[in-house]
């Protein structure tokens, strides 16, 4: 009697739950495969393994843009203008105060700030507003992504060591992962050709972490990245991981096509079972990194509630204010009792946290 050899991304799912490490050849099989019923399964497994399989974490925050004004020009923003353009803004103190009391009014813990590469504001302007942010208010400062903090570097003629150990003394707690994009230099030289290459991206991270920053993850897939290049960007992000565990989370999400893209032609269409399956396959190779956010905002709230089923365990920010997404067309909010109610739905339990994964409150 003749035996049919399981299908390869099957063996592949054989090995990790026995426990062996996720490879390349074997995290290309599995996304080939398009069998995201049995990945996102042996992801769920995973997730289970290592946080509490009946809780969903969520954080209230506030996403402020300081300014939109930027020079890096990437080919996937809607969101920047350009130096004296009319459309452009730096927010001022007064308007940046206002929105933390907000925040803090709604039960909010800590303030996510990105914004542009704007080519006049040196170190000492974010020295100022974030001294002046941590005396006033007992929040979290979240900001910065490493394409930030090396454009601080660059335009006031400091390494990346002084400027991160300037910020954290003025009250920086945390570095998001935004402007990773693809980890995969020949992606970055398309899409993003001033902005950070992957080795500057990683040694800004590196550096925090050596500092003792903790710092989140990402990767926005489906550009005119391979998936290879996804493998790639999984691969530098475990390597980094191994060396210094300094990461929290990691969050993916599909390129948003609704912006002003130049080669908006040339980019692809991700779908949701695409990104149900990057989810999955994040979660199986990232194995160090110990929780991983669904991007419902991105992908809209049920299949962003779909992703709990696919590896990952926190359901990122409730989201008080967002304007990068939005700019390219897309626009999902929730308010705490709906976010409550869209993890209950899913049969697990609220639970808050804050930027660092503490628990503030279990519903």
């Amino acid at each position: 009697m003749s035996t049919v050899a399981p299908a390869r991304h099957l063996e592949v799912i054989e090995r990790l739950d026995a426990g062996e490490r996720l490879d390349d050849d074997g995290a290309r099989a599995l996304i080939d495969s398009r069998d995201v019923v049995a990945v996102a399964a042996a992801a769920r497994r995973a997730r289970d393994r290592v946080t509490d399989p009946d809780e969903v974490t969520f954080v209230i925050d506030r996403n402020v843009n300081y300014t939109n004004f930027c020079v890096t020009d990437c080919d996937f923003c809607a969101f920047y203008r350009h130096p004296r353009d009319p459309g452009g803004y730096v927010l001022s103190k007064p308007v940046i105060f206002r929105k933390i009391e907000e925040t803090l009014d709604l039960g909010g813990t800590a303030l996510l700030m990105q914004g542009g590469h704007h080519p006049n504001l040196r170190m000492e302007w974010y020295e100022d507003l974030f001294s002046d942010i941590t005396r006033r208010y007992p929040i979290h400062l979240h900001a910065l992504s490493p394409s930030e903090v090396l454009h601080i570097a660059r335009y006031s003629k400091l390494d990346v060591g002084e400027v991160l150990d300037r910020l954290i003394d003025a009250g920086l707690g945390s570095i998001p992962g935004g402007g990773a994009e693809i980890l995969v230099d020949p992606v970055r030289d398309v899409i993003a050709p001033r902005k950070t290459t992957t080795s500057e991206w990683l040694d800004v991270m590196r550096e925090a972490h050596l500092r003792g920053l903790r710092t989140s993850a990402t990767m926005m897939y489906g550009t005119v990245d391979t998936v290879d290049d996804r493998v790639e960007h999984l691969r530098v992000l475990r390597a980094l991981q191994d060396e210094t565990a300094g990461f929290t989370a990691f969050a993916c999400w599909s390129y948003q096509p609704g912006g002003c893209s130049a080669r908006g032609d040339d980019h692809q269409h991700a779908t949701a079972a695409d990104y149900l399956m990057m989810n999955a396959v994040a979660r199986l190779y990232l194995d160090n990194i110990p929780h991983m956010q669904s991007s419902w905002v991105t992908q809209g709230l049920r299949i962003g509630m779909l992703a709990l089923e696919a590896g990952c365990d926190d359901m990122g920010s409730i989201m008080i204010e967002e304007n990068v997404v939005r700019a390219a067309g897309t626009a999902f909010t929730l308010d705490t009792p709906r976010m409550v109610a869209a993890i209950e739905a899913t049969g697990r339990r609220a639970v808050q946290r804050d930027t660092l994964y503490r628990t503030v409150r279990r519903f």
